[in-house]
């Protein structure tokens, strides 16, 4: 028999909820706050556009591969415990990011970083769907949605300010105060849990996860880089495999790090395919964005930063309708809803965003971001929460933290890929097209296609061509960005289609989340 969903909050509900939100917002800023600093970055290092890709990914790196197997660690030490320690683990990690001295160590600080959200990320939602339900949830998963993915758009914000008067290692530690005020209230206000002692840990299954999509992210970004066919044809193969091996895992574990059966309801498998289409446009977007306006259109940094407070401020002015409409009208409704307006600023952006765009070109495509995935965010992570039993709440959480991860790793690689080969391909076809092509060196070819940055400084080192070394980077860069919207295009619209067919209508959901329900109801008796 189905149980009736009652309406439940915590003591101190809104205090409890802000300290989840402020959690979450450390690894929110986090995820975006290289994006604006990638130019200073890549002038500070003459790094490759495949090293400025890993800084940029490194943290969704981290967190994407962690998020599972920590979700169901909470589930087993408790909830708390996690949170406590991974906002403990973000101080050092981001010291180390803030004053690392080479790519390498910088990738290293932010890979670390997105470990240490790993830790903490996930249990926030996890204890939201403890803590709360009916329509509380929902309006609690709204709210942490929303003000999660505005903060996240703050990121840019706060660290083009930053770099308008420190230098780019200031934007890695920006975090640290928040981190320090997050873990003081997490320890004084989140209620404590002991975890569940009966609950075993599929500890193989977690390394086979963190395997498979870490070596997945990594395999898309090394492989635009030429010479590295190798490494990105090894990493491609051990994710593979590690894909094979976690589902076989978790296909015998007595119990499974991801219960495939609860993945297989349509309303767990297409709200977190959706949710990676929706946040991993958003990061995508984001990454690509802050490039195109310092490097094509030379924003300062506060400006290319402020730019995206339009996309912040409409993802939590439609939180509250966000909330009604997938209790009136079903998450459905509300996840087409949402794609659809998302789909609408990647055409706006493939079209609008050239060499010479005024700023309400870039506004508009950043409030139609904002307004899809402010409004497809809740009901991707409420249909999550509502698919499994309170027990297997680390791995509801899991998943909804890693379709935002891994949407935003696996948008930003793929997103950055197709920008580093257009802008390569499109570089090189105008030199072989230019009257002097022929006193144009290898070396010379090789620095101006490694990255706009390595074109920047080449047109420093010859003043008399800069106009030119530039005119044509800056054309380059636009056809990569083109081609790069136009992927974005195609996702987002095959994930809509995915939607539309394979999630239940609004009955037959609300039909289903009472039987998930009773089964949590019938677990605790």
């Amino acid at each position: 028999m189905a149980a009736e969903i009652v309406d439940k909050a915590p003591p101190k509900a809104k205090l409890v909820l802000g300290t989840l939100i402020l959690v979450a917002g450390v690894a929110n800023i986090n995820l975006a706050v290289a994006n604006v600093a990638l130019p200073d970055i890549g002038e500070a290092f003459d790094a490759s556009a495949v090293g400025l890709n890993l800084v940029a990914v490194g943290y969704s790196l981290g967190l994407a591969a962690s998020v599972l197997y920590f979700g169901a660690l909470g589930d087993r030490h408790g909830r708390k415990r996690m949170l406590v320690i991974g906002m403990s683990l973000s101080i050092p990690a981001s010291l180390i990011a803030g004053f690392a001295p080479s790519i390498e160590v910088l990738f290293a600080g932010r890979l670390l970083g997105g470990i240490a959200a790993g830790l903490a990320y996930p249990t926030t939602l996890a204890i939201i769907t403890a803590l709360w339900q009916g329509a509380s949830r929902t309006k609690a998963i709204a709210a942490w949605s929303a003000l999660g993915g505005a903060i996240s758009a703050l990121g840019p914000v706060l660290s083009g300010g930053l770099l308008e008067v420190f230098s780019w290692h200031s934007v890695f530690l920006v975090t640290m105060p928040l981190a320090v005020i997050a873990l003081f209230a997490a320890w004084r206000l989140v209620p404590a849990d002991g975890g569940d002692a009966s609950e075993k840990v599929d500890n193989l299954g977690g390394v086979f996860s963190i395997l498979f999509i870490g070596a997945m992210v990594l395999c898309l970004n090394f492989l635009p880089m030429a010479g590295a066919g190798l490494v990105a044809a090894v990493l491609g193969a051990v994710s593979v495999s590690a894909g094979i091996a976690f589902v076989i895992r978790q296909r015998h574990a007595s119990t499974p790090l991801f219960d495939l059966k609860i993945a297989a309801r349509p309303t767990f498998w297409v709200a977190a395919m959706g949710g990676v289409v929706v946040f991993g446009t958003l990061m995508g977007a984001m990454y690509i964005g802050q490039q195109y306006l310092q490097n094509v259109l030379h924003y300062s940094t506060l400006a290319a930063g402020s730019s995206v407070l339009p996309a912040a401020i409409s993802m939590v002015a439609v939180a509250p309708f966000s909330a009604r409409l997938v209790e009136t009208r079903g998450s459905r409704l509300t996840l087409l809803v949402g794609i659809s307006i998302i789909a609408v600023g990647m055409v706006a952006a493939m079209v609008l965003w050239t060499e010479t765009a005024h700023y309400w070109r870039v506004a508009f495509v950043y409030i139609c971001i904002g307004l899809g995935v402010g409004i497809a965010g809740t009901p991707a992570s409420r249909s999550l929460t509502g698919s499994v039993p309170l027990s297997r709440a680390g791995m509801a959480s899991g998943m909804s933290d890693l379709q935002r991860d891994l949407g935003g790793a696996i948008m930003q690689s793929i997103l950055g890929a197709i920008l580093t080969a257009g802008y390569a391909h499109n570089l090189s076809k105008q030199i072989a097209g230019s009257p002097d092509a022929s006193t144009i060196t290898d070396q010379t070819q090789a620095a101006l296609t490694k990255s706009f940055s390595s074109a920047e400084d080449l047109a420093a080192r010859y003043p008399d061509h800069a106009d030119e070394i530039l005119s044509a980077a800056r054309e380059a860069f636009v056809h990569g960005d083109f081609l790069a919207y136009g992927a974005a295009i195609a996702v987002v619209l095959a994930g809509g289609l995915v939607v539309l067919f394979c999630y239940p209508n609004a009955a037959k959901e609300r039909e289903l989340m009472k039987e998930y329900a009773a089964e949590g109801v019938r677990e605790r008796a």
